[in-house]
C-alpha cells in the first residue's frame, strides 16, 4: 500500500463509516480494486486506524453528548443522563462478546472476501429499505431497544453489513426516533473503538512496523476530517428519510461484487 492508496482508504472509511454502506465492506472492495495484497494481519491494522480516526471525528462532533454521559455515569442518580449512560453500555455487551469469543473467525473476512461483502451489501440495502418506509416516531432509545441495537452492532462486524445503517434501521424499525436513532448510533460505537484498539495493542495482536507509520498516519487524517463531513451529513439524511437511495446504491454495489467474483471463478 502506498500514500495515494492510503489517502483514498482513509476517505472510502471516514465517508462510509457514517453513511449507511459499510466502512468494512467498502475498503475490502477497495483493497481488491487497488491491487492491495497486504495479509490478514497488515490489512486489519489499516482498518483499525481509520476506524479510530472516524471515532475521533464522531468524538469532536458529539463532544457535548459525551461529556453529559460522562457525567451521567458517574452520577449514580436515575436520571435521564444516568439511564442513557447505561443504555450505551448495554448496547456493547453483544459486540463485545461477538469480538472476544469469534475474534480470530472474524479476522479471516478481512482479507479479500469479495463473495461475502456482496451478499451482506445486499441484506444492508433491505434493512434500509424496510426503514425508510417506517412510521416517524418521538420514542426514545429503551433498555430492551438497546440490547437489540446492540446485536444489529455485533452483526455488523461482518463486511458489508453497515454498522450504521443496521444500527439505524434497528433502531427505526423499533419505533425510535430518527435523530435520537442516528445519535445512538454513531455514540455507542466509540467506547467499542477504543476498547477494540486498547486490547489490539496490549496483546501484540495489531503490528505497528516503522515502514508503516506514514502510511496509517495518512490513512488516519484522511479517515478523519471525512469522517467530519459524513457525520452531520448523515445525521441530515436520516431526518429527511433518504435511506432508500443509499438501500439501492448498496444493491447494485453487492450484485456487482457477486457477479465480479462468480465471473472470475
Amino acid at each position: 500500500m502506498n500514500y495515494i492508496e492510503a489517502i483514498i482508504l482513509g476517505i472510502i472509511q471516514g465517508l462510509t463509516e457514517f453513511l449507511p454502506v459499510s466502512s468494512s465492506g467498502h475498503l475490502e472492495l477497495a483493497k481488491v480494486l487497488l491491487g492491495d495484497h497486504s495479509i490478514p494481519q497488515e490489512s486489519l491494522t489499516f482498518t483499525v486506524v481509520v476506524h479510530f480516526a472516524t471515532a475521533l471525528s464522531t468524538i469532536v462532533i458529539f463532544k457535548k453528548d459525551i461529556s453529559q454521559i460522562l457525567k451521567g455515569l458517574f452520577q449514580f442518580k436515575w436520571n435521564d443522563e444516568f439511564q442513557f449512560s447505561l443504555k450505551i453500555v448495554v448496547s456493547m455487551l453483544p459486540a463485545v462478546f461477538m469480538g472476544l469469543i469469534f475474534e480470530k473467525e472474524f479476522e479471516r473476512f478481512f482479507g479479500g472476501e469479495i463473495l461475502l461483502v456482496g451478499f451482506m451489501l445486499i441484506i444492508t440495502s433491505l434493512l434500509l429499505l424496510f426503514a425508510d418506509r417506517a412510521k416517524d416516531t418521538t420514542q426514545k432509545v429503551t433498555f430492551f431497544s438497546a440490547v437489540v441495537i446492540g446485536v444489529s452492532q455485533a452483526l455488523a462486524i461482518l463486511p458489508g453489513i453497515s454498522r450504521s445503517g443496521a444500527t439505524i434501521s434497528t433502531s427505526v424499525l423499533l419505533g425510535v426516533d430518527r435523530v435520537q436513532a442516528a445519535r445512538f448510533s454513531f455514540l455507542m460505537v466509540v467506547p467499542l473503538i477504543f476498547g477494540k484498539i486498547g486490547k489490539d495493542v496490549l496483546s501484540g495482536s495489531i503490528d505497528f512496523h516503522s515502514s508503516q507509520i506514514g502510511i496509517l498516519g495518512v490513512g488516519f487524517m484522511a479517515s478523519f476530517i471525512a469522517g467530519l463531513f459524513a457525520c452531520k451529513w448523515m445525521i441530515a439524511i436520516v431526518k429527511k428519510s433518504k435511506l432508500s437511495y443509499f438501500a439501492l446504491y448498496c444493491f447494485i454495489i453487492g450484485s456487482i461484487a457477486i457477479a465480479v467474483t462468480l465471473s472470475n471463478n
